[in-house]
């Protein structure tokens, strides 16, 4: 009794201060806030300045020197006349489109992390719809339960009255107070279930502070069932459209290493003056690619675009068994729910409904009672527990087919 009064104090002090929180509402406050997601806002920020700098020219060399200095010697040393000086600049001239290639690189990295964004968008979307309905079927039991302890206290008081008109020996009492008192622990292990699963909800959500909430999404099956195309899938998952990505990468990254295989010009413009004299100074200068013609980095390259082309396999194939056995999960959670489970329960009220109609006859005994009672609960529980699965398998098939939170 008092473990019950205990239950029910705190059920009742929370109610009052519990706010609505539906899927829809708990979805958009993870994505509005979550650290991780402000997290790779930065590595946008990151792309951003990289394909900035891709975009740049090289840089023009200054070069200012003089020649011939010397301290003594005949014919007297005279700067003026005697010294070489030179001023001049070098341009470093890309050739074969690097700058261009070096873009490519650069922006096929940028649009890799948007995708990476927008997958771990997805990712939390996903596990926030799953601890949603984990807290959502928790809740739920531990209110059935609260509603068959009341119930079941009714059970107590008329064999109270029983004993009382010496009709009952007090022995069938205290089996009855048993069963109540555990129907009472079962109740506290089930509020601390779900106070376990809001605070896990709150946790992927992204937040810091954990408020009482009494989650509004019902928990009751769908009425039409679902389905899943593979095709739709494949094209829509941002695993694939990440994976065809970073193999659009790796080919940019070949055509770069290929173009700087190729020697770069270099012009020089200046100014000399030697004996008194001002003349004018220019030219060209490049690498001669006898030993060096970027061979290696080539060869690096194009080993990544055959690393992407089998993760892209890879992908596509986990894309497949995902979607597969998450389709598979909700069908047959479902006949779970629309056939044995709905029957069990029925079965389990109705034994349940005769069992006490019976005892108060006369016609049964005090444990088949209490046996009927106990199978009523535990087939609810059950059933509630497996529509929880159900929701969080469905919420698990809408991320295996790509669909946006």
């Amino acid at each position: 009794m008092l473990r019950l009064g205990w239950v029910l104090a705190v059920s009742g002090s929370v109610a009052g201060a519990q706010q609505a929180l539906s899927l829809k509402d708990a979805v958009e406050r993870a994505l509005a806030t979550h650290p991780l997601l402000a997290a790779s806002s930065q590595r946008l920020a990151v792309s951003s300045g990289l394909l900035r700098q891709a975009s740049l020219r090289p840089n023009p060399r200054a070069t200012l020197q003089t020649e011939n200095w010397r301290r003594q010697g005949i014919p007297a040393f005279r700067p003026a006349d005697d010294t070489d000086t030179y001023a001049f600049l070098t341009q470093p001239v890309e050739t074969a489109g690097k700058r261009r290639h070096r873009m490519e690189l650069a922006e096929a990295g940028a649009r890799r992390t948007e995708l990476e964004r927008e997958l771990l968008r997805k990712q939390i979307a996903a596990r926030v719809r799953s601890a949603y309905w984990n807290a959502a079927g928790a809740q739920r039991i531990y209110e059935l339960l609260l509603e068959d302890r009341a119930k079941f206290q009714q059970i107590v008081e008329y064999h109270e009255l029983r004993v009382r008109e010496g009709a009952m020996a007090e022995a069938d009492l205290l089996k009855v107070r048993l069963e109540g008192e555990r129907l009472a622990v079962a109740a506290n292990a089930a509020a601390l279930d779900a106070e376990r699963a809001r605070i896990q909800l709150f946790r992927e959500m992204g937040q810091t502070e954990f408020p009482e909430a009494r989650l509004t999404e019902p928990l009751e099956l769908d009425a039409a069932a679902v389905t899943a195309d593979v095709s739709a899938a494949l094209e829509n998952r941002t695993e694939m459209k990440l994976a065809r990505q970073a193999r659009e990468q790796a080919l940019a990254g070949v055509r770069l290493q290929q173009a700087l295989a190729r020697p770069d010009l270099e012009l020089v413009l200046g100014y000399k003056r030697t004996a008194g004299f001002h003349t004018a100074l220019g030219g060209f200068q490049f690498a001669l690619p006898f030993n060096n013609r970027n061979q290696g980095n080539i060869a690096a390259s194009e080993a990544e675009v055959r690393v992407a082309d089998s993760e892209l396999a890879a992908t596509a194939a986990l894309v497949r068994a995902e979607v597969r056995a998450a389709l598979t999960e909700v069908e047959m959670r479902r006949k779970q729910l629309t056939g044995l489970l709905r029957a069990l329960m029925e079965h389990a009220a109705e034994s349940s409904r005769i069992a006490l109609a019976a005892y108060q006859e006369g016609g049964a005994d005090l444990l088949r009672l209490l046996d009927a009672e106990r199978v009523r609960i535990e087939a609810q529980a059950l059933y509630y527990r497996t529509l929880s699965e159900y929701r969080q398998s469905v919420a698990a098939l809408e991320a295996a087919m790509g669909i946006a939170p």
